[in-house]
């Protein structure tokens, strides 16, 4: 039986985790995840978890949010008057929005905070800032 390295085309099932348990994503009950490893597919320390491998091992990682999404950054965080967002929209904290800045990029931004007056944006990735734990088992080698 050989063992993942970095090239190989893999499927694992993965179920990923913040530290406190609560679940983010999980590929149980869909299709395996196939990626190529090494090719920055997916996060790094994902990535590299799944070195040296076998089919039908499994293990549970934690992955510091510097291998993740890497760390929350205060810059990406926009306060808005109000008076600059359409009239018939009317913004939800935790509301997933998609931006297009002036030079035509799509920005995915949440919703934080919500006054009379202001709203405020957020651009960090969701899970920005947050340690993962993932447990994965790998399904299959591919080449």
């Amino acid at each position: 039986m050989r063992n993942v390295e970095k090239g190989n085309t893999v499927r694992v099932h993965y179920t990923g985790k913040l530290e406190n348990g609560g679940i983010f994503d999980s590929s149980i009950n869909r299709s395996p995840l196939e990626f190529t490893v090494g090719a920055g597919q997916v996060i790094a320390g994902f990535d590299r978890a799944v070195i040296g491998m076998k089919v039908g091992d499994k293990k549970t990682i934690t992955i510091p949010y510097q291998d993740a999404y890497g760390p929350h950054r205060d810059e990406l965080v926009f306060t808005f008057s109000r008076e600059t967002i359409p009239e018939n929209f009317e913004p939800e904290v935790g509301q997933r929005l998609q931006l297009v800045t002036d030079d035509g990029r799509s920005v995915n931004v949440t919703v934080v905070e919500v006054t009379d007056t202001d709203v405020t944006l957020d651009a960090n990735h969701p899970l920005a800032g947050k340690n993962l734990v993932f447990e994965i088992e790998l399904v299959e080698i591919l080449s």
